[in-house]
């Protein structure tokens, strides 16, 4: 039947846009249904704004002071989206979508060339099937956009040394390595592809690359990090700010070779991205790697180079980023292009695999169970489940129910010979709700929009608003001149140039405090503060600066930063 949707160009054509259409919807559902949410995307959005407001893209700043974690690239991305729509809420996730969209239209276009439109077609599913492409979709984070830079470069390379000779892609492909770099630091992965590369050629299996070639791609690789590069050096290194040099420094050196080789967060064992990662992101193509695995090895004695290119390089990155300490489940989303590349050729025989149907099946039906027993266990208020309802306000007892028991159906309708198909139904019609009616419920306990309203209405137009040990969310959300204390400042030296501040004036002046940070003023009279509820799991008060009288104040602890996004008449608030 998928044969026939292709033997004739206006099929071919239905095929296609059937895929866009679909594609399109299912990664933009949702969109402009949120806030940026913790722990990542209220920070650079944060850096998106003050970049509109400030006028200074160059060197991106989070509540007035330099941000040197990530380079600039996702966050300029972020700033010209927020800018076109003029929406914060549209804007934020517009590049990760984009991104996804691109990086499925690369992966379903290399393996049209490999392997022609059926395979290509059915690639394009699989993709969009996998849970952690579509998770990271949906979701403000540098890691698809970086994704995106490392499928065209692996398109790029492949496209020259399989397909070609094809100069420019090859060059475009080192150039997407360049602009990878400048997105997360490891735009090189693309690279994992040259020693599977090298015994290929070496074969007579693959294009050889002259010292030209290599030049030219080398060429632009650096042209495009050095055209950020160069100038980020030169005003950090003859610019008068001192902390200036400090964030050259960071950016160069710790956020990438100390960052991987002695990384201080996230410290994992060497097999967690297998045992712990690895099972779920790539679900349900996960399900067919026990049938895929002798295939494979006999393509490999084939010699097929359309397999050995991607599953090489495959290994090699998650082999890359087992050996650092730091481990986030996210580092493993540019494998997902790569995993598809891998199964495409075996899709079609994999999709009528009697085991491999029989695994999704299960998987589905434990699935539906799972919500049902949730469910269940929800509406007679057991354990976890009522502290979820507690600490969210939420009570989705009723559509875990109704998921259940359509999961189940699925795999009663579709019986064990149809499981993955099955299992695919049921993962898209879970993001369907999770972009709709998840994203309403989950927003207000997630986004601090309605509590920094109360704060708003509490200081009155005079009021002028502090933060303690501050938060990006809360920073993102505060309409008015709002001060903090250096991040990453330890919360005992930012307590007395708090109190310094409030000193100043007492009486129109307020400290907003997470429930964390509350043993740290114990000066204070706290009962004079308003509760503000709980929000991202902590309770939060406001305190008035004459609940502090009497206590130590260090007037020479400056500085105090003032959050550009907060300035009245910055036109920050344009794209709230």
């Amino acid at each position: 039947m998928l044969s026939s949707c292709f033997a004739t160009r206006p099929r071919r054509l239905l095929a296609w846009a059937v895929l866009v259409v679909f594609a399109t919807i299912l990664l933009s559902l949702g969109l402009g249904w949120r806030d940026p949410w913790p722990a990542d995307e209220p920070r650079f959005a944060l850096n998106a704004i003050e970049m509109l407001v400030t006028g200074d893209f160059w060197i991106p700043h989070r509540g007035g002071e330099l941000y040197a974690d990530k380079p600039p690239i996702f966050m300029w991305a972020s700033a010209l989206s927020i800018w076109l729509t003029g929406s914060l809420r549209i804007g934020f996730l517009l590049p990760t979508l984009l991104a996804g969209l691109g990086t499925l239209a690369l992966t379903v276009d290399l393996v049209r060339r490999l392997y022609g439109n059926r395979v290509a077609w059915l690639s394009g599913l699989a993709l969009l099937a996998t849970l952690q492409f579509v998770l990271q979709a949906k979701t403000a984070q540098i890691d698809m956009m970086l994704t995106f830079f490392t499928t065209l470069g692996a398109y790029g390379v492949m496209r020259h040394v399989l397909l070609g000779p094809a100069r420019w892609w090859w060059r475009i492909g080192f150039a997407a390595m360049g602009a990878g770099i400048l997105t997360k630091g490891v735009g090189f992965l693309p690279m994992a592809l040259f020693p599977a590369w090298g015994w290929l050629a070496y074969k007579g299996q693959a294009h050889r690359v002259s010292l030209r070639q290599w030049l030219e791609g080398g060429g632009c690789l650096l042209a495009v990090v050095l055209a950020w590069g160069i100038p980020m050096v030169m005003i950090t290194t003859f610019g008068d700010d001192p902390s200036l040099a400090a964030y050259r420094d960071n950016i160069l050196f710790k956020q990438t070779g100390q960052r991987y080789a002695n990384s201080w967060a996230h410290l994992k064992p060497w097999y967690y991205y297998i045992v712990e990662v690895l099972p779920w992101a790539w679900m349900p193509l996960v399900l067919a790697l026990p049938w895929a695995l002798p295939n494979w090895w006999r393509r490999i004695r084939r010699q097929d180079a359309r397999l050995i290119l991607p599953l090489s390089a495959l290994v090699l990155i998650i082999v890359f980023f087992s050996l650092s300490p730091g481990k986030r489940g996210v580092y493993m989303l540019p494998t997902t292009p790569l995993v598809v590349m891998t199964l495409a050729p075996l899709l079609p025989g994999l999709l009528r695999h009697r085991l491999t149907n029989i695994c999704a099946f299960g998987t589905t039906l434990v699935l539906g169970i799972l919500l049902l027993v949730a469910s269940i266990l929800g509406f007679i208020h057991i354990g976890a489940l009522q502290k979820l309802a507690h600490d969210y306000g939420i009570t989705p007892w009723w559509d875990w129910l109704v998921l259940g028991g359509v999961a189940i159906a699925l795999a009663v309708l579709m019986r064990p010979r149809r499981g993955m198909l099955a299992c695919t139904l049921f993962l898209w019609l879970v993001w369907g709700w999770w972009s709709t009616l998840g994203y309403v419920w989950m927003d207000p306990h997630r986004s601090p929009r309605d509590m920094m309203a109360v704060v708003d209405e509490q200081l009155g137009p005079q009021g002028e608003l502090a933060m303690l040990d501050f938060s990006e969310e809360t920073l993102l959300h505060a309409h008015r001149p709002t001060v903090h204390f250096g991040d990453h400042t330890p919360v005992d030296e930012q307590v007395p140039r708090a109190m310094a501040w409030l000193a100043e004036n007492p009486g129109k002046r307020w400290l907003l405090v997470e429930e964390g940070d509350f043993d740290s003023l114990e000066c204070g009279d706290l009962n004079h503060g308003v509760d503000l509820g709980l929000q991202n799991s902590s309770l939060w008060k406001l305190i008035p600066g004459t609940a502090f009288s009497g206590c130590p104040a260090d007037a020479n602890a400056a500085p105090l930063y003032l959050a550009p996004t907060s300035l009245p008449g910055s036109g920050a608030e344009t794209y709230f």
